[in-house]
Parts: C-alpha cells; sequence; structure tokens
C-alpha cells in the first residue's frame, strides 16, 4: 500500500508528521504515536508507516522539537524533561490538527507512548477523551509527584477513561516487574479495563530495529500484533461492550528473576 506523508507546523512551532494510505476514500481512526526519549527519528516514522498500512491516519508529533541541539538528542547525549501539562497542551494541538484533516477520524482516537512518551500517552488519557492507550515500556518508571508531574501516577490511573495496553520486558532496566505487577493493581482497584503483556528475554527498547543490541525480533513482531489487534478492537465502530471490564495479565518470568541483574543494551 502506498503510504501519503503531509507535516504541519503548529502555532508553538511543533511539527506534525501524517501518514495516511494513499486514496483514503474517507476518515480513518486515528493514532498519535509518540517518540522515544531519542526526539522524532527513523524509528517512529517506521512504526507509522506500518500503522497507516492497517488503515490509520498515524500523527507523529515531534514533542521535544524545542531542544537546541537536535543531533545531541537524537543521540541520547541531550535530554528532554518536559513538564505534564506541557505534554498536554502539545497532544491538544496534534488532536486539533487531526480534527481539521479529512481523512482523520479524530473522533476514534487512540494514543502510543514509548519509553519516556509513555507516561504522556497515560496522562492525556486522563484529562482527555481517548479510545484507546497505549504504552510501549513507559509511563511507570517513576510514580512520585514532583515540579514536572504534579500528580502522582496511581492518582493519574485512576482518572484513566479509555482501555490500556501495556507491553514490558522482562529484562528492562528502568521498569521492574513489580512495577509491572504496581500498575496491574492499580488499575484493577479502580475497575479500568487493560491488557498488560510483559516479554519474556526482552530489555528496553527490544521494538526498535535501529538499536540492534536491543531490538527483539520475535518480541517486536508480537508487540506490534498485540498493538494492533487492541486498536481496531478499540476504534471500530462496534467496539466496547458498555459497562463490561476487562482484565488480562500475560507473564512469563525466569523463577530467579533478579530486577537489579538487568542490563542497559545500545
Amino acid at each position: 500500500m502506498q503510504i501519503e506523508t503531509k507535516t504541519v507546523t503548529t502555532n508553538s512551532g511543533m511539527p506534525i508528521t501524517l501518514y495516511f494510505p494513499d486514496g483514503a476514500g474517507q476518515a480513518l481512526p486515528s493514532v498519535v504515536l509518540m517518540h522515544e526519549r531519542y526526539g522524532l527519528v527513523q524509528h517512529t516514522g517506521d512504526l507509522a508507516r506500518r500503522l497507516a498500512d492497517e488503515g490509520y491516519c498515524v500523527a507523529t508529533p515531534d514533542l521535544f522539537f524545542y531542544i537546541s541541539d537536535q543531533n545531541a538528542l537524537h543521540s541520547g547525549a541531550a535530554k528532554a524533561t518536559p513538564t505534564d501539562p506541557y505534554v498536554i497542551d502539545r497532544l491538544d494541538e496534534v488532536v486539533a490538527v487531526l480534527s481539521g484533516e479529512p481523512v482523520a477520524d479524530s473522533g476514534k482516537l487512540g494514543m502510543i507512548g514509548v519509553c519516556q512518551t509513555g507516561r504522556y500517552s497515560i496522562i492525556y488519557g486522563a484529562k482527555r477523551k481517548l479510545n484507546a492507550c497505549i504504552v510501549l515500556y513507559g509511563g511507570i518508571s517513576d510514580w512520585d509527584q514532583s515540579e514536572l508531574r504534579p500528580e502522582h501516577m496511581a492518582d493519574v490511573l485512576k482518572q484513566l477513561g479509555a482501555p490500556f495496553l501495556g507491553l514490558y520486558g522482562e529484562t528492562d532496566h528502568t521498569i521492574s516487574i513489580a512495577d509491572v505487577v504496581k500498575l496491574r493493581n492499580v488499575l484493577e482497584e479502580n475497575d479500568k479495563s487493560y491488557r498488560i503483556k510483559i516479554f519474556e528475554d526482552a530489555p528496553h527498547g527490544w521494538l526498535n530495529n535501529t538499536m540492534p543490541g536491543r531490538y527483539r525480533r520475535v518480541a517486536a513482531e508480537s508487540a506490534m500484533y498485540e498493538v494492533v489487534r487492541f486498536l481496531k478492537q478499540n476504534l471500530s465502530a462496534t467496539s466496547g461492550r458498555s459497562g463490561r471490564v476487562n482484565w488480562e495479565f500475560e507473564s512469563n518470568k525466569d523463577v530467579n528473576y533478579d530486577f537489579g541483574k538487568n542490563v542497559r543494551f545500545e
């Protein structure tokens, strides 16, 4: 399928690239796909094309556009530390752009956060309407309040209105299985629908095939299957059963699992 792209710059100066199938004859369900901590790089565009090929209009905002040295950001030498309110404002701009695009149906909206931006899909889903909230190995490494994060993550999760998909790795050095279990417990205590899966022997960043040390092909393909299935379940015209709460937790961990032994891969 031929994929078209279009780049829009918002009033704040943030670039957003849209990906959608060529010749789409109707407004498509929309997905906001956020980048890793490295900013908007090739990996994000590759994922966006793959999702667009599934029949979605995919928006990829450059949330960290304000960092002056983008090369340092892309290499990991620089880091962006936006506040939660800043992120919500920028994501409001993304949704506004989608609302003005004939090819996009912003009333059927999914959001995917990856690595650092995993938190952002959760906080946006707590404050705004989403049909699907997806996190890939992110969002729960820091639960506490701070100047950057006005609310404790447990309180944010209580406000989440969309079904939640969380995909994590057994050997992630930034997020422990205990954190994932804590996430599951908070969601269940507050009657939130979720599917959570912990991938066996998967380190942090296992979806990123531009970083060979981290990439795990089997886990990556399985994860994309999970993402596409979840989007289809929750962004279709017939999605959702009113009044039902669905809980799914899947994990296969080593009996000698020790988070302290997990290491960073490049």
